[in-house]
């Protein structure tokens, strides 16, 4: 009788524009795997760019309405194989939190709630050390808020249990460590 393989949920966060859907993309490419997008970017490209408290409430159940139907449609995958895979998730609720305090000052209920009842198995945290790239949603070309934000990721993924790995340098350099470290994961 076979033991249950459970996908592992692996997530990339940081400031915009530091990599991390290019990221993503690479890693589900490299596993063979589902990779859940920010829901966020399709909302706001949908909706326009002014965006309210309550825009970030729906766009975290949109957050994580898409990552539950990843996590069921992956596990249904191992299950019918029988090969564990991870599943690479870009964006959770920290980031949600840090967008609202950083936007609005306060972070409503909802998100912190969902906070606590997050469970995943990395944290891949992409820094600002790469040039940062116009697109029509982002908001800050400036190095400082790049690396403020920066910080207070860092600061969150210190004081949290799940391990994380700071992702930097180089594509290829980012890729190489974003491997080693999930499949240090999936050897566990």
């Amino acid at each position: 009788m076979s033991t249950k393989l459970t996908l592992k949920k692996i997530v990339v966060i940081g400031p915009e524009s530091t990599g991390k859907s290019t990221l993503c993309g690479y890693l589900a490419d490299y596993y063979n795997t589902l990779w859940c997008p920010e829901f966020a970017r399709a909302y706001l490209l949908e909706n326009g760019t002014s965006y309210t408290v309550d825009d970030l409430i729906t766009i975290a159940k949109g957050q994580l309405d898409a990552v539950q139907k990843h996590v069921e449609a992956l596990q249904l995958q191992i299950d019918q194989t029988e090969i564990l895979k991870p599943l690479i998730i870009d964006t959770d609720m920290y980031v949600m939190k840090v967008w609202s305090e950083y936007v609005f000052g306060n972070c409503p209920t909802f998100i912190l709630d969902e906070i606590n009842k997050q469970q995943f198995d990395l944290y891949l945290l992409c820094k600002p050390d790469i040039p940062w790239v116009k697109d029509e949603l982002r908001e800050y070309p400036d190095e400082k808020p790049r690396q403020e934000l920066f910080q207070i990721y860092k600061d969150i993924l210190i004081n949290q249990q799940t391990p994380w790995v700071e992702i930097s340098g180089s594509f290829e350099a980012r890729n190489q460590k974003a491997v080693a470290a999930i499949d240090a994961v999936l050897a566990r």
